[in-house]
């Protein structure tokens, strides 16, 4: 029997065009019935699973398969499972339907979590390799099905779910997998507010944190990024930011600045961020940590990963612009962050542009003598006479560019650059700008540059 199911399932790999026929022709819902009604079978329901598994594959099968109630034959059919042969082959076509949204959905309601709740229960001691294997399915394939909305929803019943807990309480586990799939439940779970604050409210940053603190040296890179994923999702509502920086999240996550992994570092960088997003004063406190403004210029500059080199330029930016503080602005300056920002307002994304620009606008403000030299080394008036004349550019970008024009005029080699460049010509244009803050601006900007001439 088993070399017939293998030539079946090589047949019906090579031709994709004959998977599309079947498909057409209506094979699934037929198929699925057969599962229903021939359940006891055992060849025939193997046939079945590898059809399934090979029909499944294809992306124009998923919204055949979500007519049917595949969902709950197959749920069925695994906890009657007793072999781990039997049980990898529905894994191995519940995987692929889980993408599906509405699938997920109908696994959720169907049972299936409780079945890999037990799968985990069973095995998280085993040191058998099917053991570990299993485990790894079976908590992989829980944190696909929290990827849709309305399943993750459903688990997390406003926080009180008994699937949301038993998910927690893999976080403190001494199983690296299950540690992974607790902090990635937790990320996926920390998708809207309502979450957020209900998560941190119930401690789940100190069980974060905790773990984090078991992986700094010689941690696990998988674990690392996966547990700073979900405290940067829980630090997006502004409630949670003070309450987890009381917390003592940012002391942590810091001591992950040496880590040399790009993917930990894209975090490290987005959690800060996020946490110091309106919050005065720990972004005063991080912007004069040389040490962090040190590691964030070097990041700047980590051309081979374009992901740490923009949070890197926006986290530099945010905390000169959330702190608004002379010694956040010396640190910078001080620690050559200044040239990079001025790249960074030349960046393709608008809202890159505008954060740097807004900085560079404070640190003009707060400490002009000491930026000047790194400020025409930067040819920062060049960069500013290039946007205000760029057509495509955004108001707030002109904006924004003509308030740091007006800035840097207090500095004698930067408006003699000014002067050299036909900034009144392109100002006195902007006049009549569609925008009326960017008109005003313009008028202001063209009386400044007049007198001082």
């Amino acid at each position: 029997m088993r070399g017939g199911v293998e030539a079946n399932r090589a047949v019906v790999r090579r031709h994709d065009s004959l998977q599309a026929q079947l498909i057409n022709m209506g094979v699934i819902p037929t198929l699925v019935k057969l599962l229903g009604i021939h359940s006891q079978n055992t060849a025939l329901t193997e046939m079945c699973l590898i059809a399934f598994g090979n029909l499944a594959e294809l992306e124009s099968s998923k919204e055949q398969f979500a007519s049917t109630n595949i969902a709950e034959e197959l749920v069925k059919l695994f906890r009657k499972q007793v072999e781990r042969e039997k049980k990898e082959m529905i894994f191995e076509v519940l995987a692929p339907l889980a993408e599906n949204d509405v699938i997920k959905l109908q696994l959720v309601e169907a049972g299936l979590v409780e079945c890999l709740l037990d799968v985990v229960a069973q095995t998280v001691d085993g040191e058998r390799e099917e053991d570990i294997s299993e485990l790894k399915t079976a908590s992989d394939l829980m944190v696909l099905l929290l990827l849709g909305d309305e399943s993750m929803q459903k688990l997390f019943e406003g926080g009180k779910g008994s699937v949301f807990q038993r998910v927690l309480s893999w976080v403190p586990s001494h199983n690296h997998q299950l540690q992974l799939a607790g902090a990635l439940a937790i990320a996926n779970f920390a998708r809207n507010d309502g979450n957020c604050i209900h998560m941190v409210d119930t401690g789940i940053v100190q069980k974060l944190l905790d773990l984090l603190d078991r992986h700094v040296d010689e941690g696990n890179v998988t674990v690392q990024h996966a547990a700073l994923s979900a405290l940067r999702n829980l630090a997006i509502p502004v409630v949670n930011k003070s309450k987890m920086l009381a917390a003592g999240v940012s002391d942590v996550v810091l001591k992950f600045l040496k880590s040399e992994m790009p993917p930990v570092q894209f975090k490290l960088l987005g959690t800060l961020r996020m946490l110091i997003d309106t919050q005065a004063d720990a972004a005063d406190q991080l912007g004069t940590n040389q040490k962090l403004v040190e590691r964030l210029v070097e990041w700047c500059e980590a051309k081979d990963h374009a992901g740490v080199m923009g949070e890197s330029n926006r986290l530099l930016s945010a905390l000169i612009r959330h702190s608004k503080s002379k010694d956040v602005v010396r640190t910078v300056i001080q620690c050559s962050g200044v040239k990079h920002l001025v790249t960074m307002a030349t960046s393709e994304h608008m809202i890159m542009q505008n954060e740097a620009l807004v900085a560079l606008g404070l640190i003009a403000a707060l400490n002009l003598g000491m930026a000047e030299k790194d400020f025409v080394s930067a040819s920062l008036v060049q960069v500013l006479h290039k946007l205000l004349s760029d057509e495509r550019s955004a108001p707030e970008i002109k904006y924004n560019s003509m308030i740091l024009i007006c800035a840097v005029m207090g500095s004698e080699p930067l408006h003699k650059e000014v002067q050299g460049l036909a900034f009144l010509d392109v100002v006195s244009k902007l006049r009549s700008h569609e925008n009326k803050t960017v008109a005003h601006q313009a008028s202001l900007t063209e009386q400044r540059l007049t007198v001082q001439s």
